[in-house]
């Protein structure tokens, strides 16, 4: 079984929102090099290169298949540019420099026994056409031998430098900030990116082992852990990543972790943007702050977001962020007399900049008083087979009214949107939100109400009452 798609076919590794994702177990040498040589064959009528970028977060196991992955290049005479271990966004920009494309092996924030495969063409992410020309491609697996050039630094380097001059160098002086290092993939460059702008840093609990941080779903652990430092250290903010740095997790002064899409509102109005798309799933008050032009809704994953930016073109700035905090900048900006390039993927160190420049002496949390008082939760219970929610999904769309009996509410539906599972808005101003995870065998529920205290309350009682569904223990 050497043709490419009968090997990606018996791999048990599917395309999720983000990329490619499976059990490490699953990402052999060579199903990672039919990845490769399959996405390469799919760029041959559109893109001339000579070079591939590749790069790798923290997890065990990422190494040995960029080594597959770098030997599959090679093996077509390519040459692979190595960076090691950056952010996500890092490794995109440089290779969106240099008219290349990229390949990213990360698993984001799913556990460290799944890992993933991120594809960028020259001029930027791959759309889900393109994901469909790489796991149809016929031609037979070549011959290839796994390897891992020197680490070079270069793309680190211009990914810290995009940013250092465009934001002012005292732009940061005489805040506080708290860097949650776990085993972010951006660890090592981020302190000092915020110290260059003239804060003081302080660097919290790095890790060798591999820390599965979900943006959209924080641990009660990180909460208190937020709120313990902040009353330890009198922090300003506190900045996390996700496990490849494209999605950010912020604090506030009193070490609450804001959501993403609010962290998304915040940055896009400190930038000037003038439209935007986003994701169903994120904040009404995005719409309620008249704050922009245009607002197109679309599906969950930053394929469908960067879709909608060919909608946007007509506005002079536009972009686009995910509930999860990832910020995606799909025009040039300019900021004061300098020049942001477009990044059309997410990232998580523009988020954390715009936010805390805008805020300048005011705390963190004054950002938050100006916004309309919409309030979202949200998580994920996990190990439900996915096959199981759209199923359940499925007859809630056709008896919404059952639903809320069986989550046991009184409410009515005044809307039902199917855009990307089932969102459903209710007669008392509450949302709830249904889909299945893209990426594991995960049932992922979104709430949002007046009050924070009513959208966690609303989180917690429907994701109570569908487990006993699902009998998961």
């Amino acid at each position: 079984m050497n043709k490419l798609n009968a090997i990606l076919a018996g791999s048990n590794i599917a395309f999720g929102t983000s990329g490619a994702r499976g059990l490490v177990t699953d990402f052999n040498d060579k199903v990672c090099a039919a990845f490769t040589q399959s996405f390469i064959f799919s760029l041959a009528e559109s893109f001339k290169f000579s070079r591939v970028a590749i790069g790798i977060d923290n997890r065990p196991s990422s190494p040995a298949m960029a080594a597959a992955c770098v030997g599959m290049v090679q093996a077509l005479g390519l040459q692979a540019d190595y960076y090691g271990v950056l952010p996500t966004p890092a490794l995109a920009y440089q290779a969106m420099q240099d008219g290349i494309p990229a390949i990213m092996i990360t698993g984001s924030h799913i556990p460290f026994d799944r890992n993933g495969i991120k594809f960028y063409r020259p001029d930027g992410e791959i759309s889900k056409s393109d994901e469909q020309l790489i796991i149809n491609a016929e031609a037979d697996l070549l011959p290839f031998t796994p390897s891992l050039p020197p680490i070079n630094p270069h793309a680190s380097n211009t990914y810290m430098q995009r940013y250092l001059a465009v934001f002012p160098k005292n732009a940061l002086t005489g805040k506080h900030i708290g860097i949650y290092e776990h085993s972010s993939a951006g660890r090592e460059l981020y302190y000092q990116v915020f110290a260059a702008l003239g804060a003081k840093v302080t660097r919290l609990e790095p890790s060798d082992t591999f820390v599965p941080i979900d943006t959209e779903a924080v641990s009660d652990a990180d909460m208190a852990k937020g709120k313990a430092w902040a009353a330890e250290y009198g922090f300003d903010a506190l900045f996390s990543t996700d496990g490849d740095g494209d999605r950010p997790l912020i604090a506030d002064e009193t070490g609450t972790w804001l959501r993403g899409d609010i962290v998304g509102l915040i940055t896009a109005k400190a930038l000037g943007i003038e439209a935007l798309a986003v994701p169903v799933s994120c904040n009404t008050a995005i719409e309620q702050s008249g704050a922009f032009n245009k607002v197109l809704r679309t599906k969950i994953g930053s394929p469908y977001v960067i879709a909608a930016f060919a909608d946007l073109q007509a506005h002079k700035s536009y972009a686009g962020f995910e509930a999860n905090g990832g910020f995606l900048l799909g025009s040039d900006l300019r900021l004061g007399a300098e020049q942001l390039k477009a990044l059309p993927t997410r990232d998580a160190l523009l988020p954390a900049l715009a936010l805390l420049t805008l805020a300048g002496e005011q705390p963190v949390s004054a950002l938050m008083s100006a916004l309309p008082k919409r309030f979202t939760a949200s998580d994920r219970l996990q190990q439900v087979p996915t096959e199981w929610s759209q199923a359940f999904i499925a007859d809630a769309a056709k008896a919404p009214e059952q639903l809320l009996a069986k989550l046991g509410l009184s409410a009515n539906v005044v809307k039902v949107d199917q855009t990307d599972g089932l969102r459903l808005t209710l007669n008392t101003a509450e949302i709830i939100h249904l889909r299945p995870s893209g990426n594991a065998p995960e049932l992922r529920c979104y709430t949002e109400a007046i009050t924070q205290e009513n959208a966690t309350t609303l989180l917690k009682q429907a994701l109570m009452a569908i487990k006993q569904l699902t009998g998961v223990k």
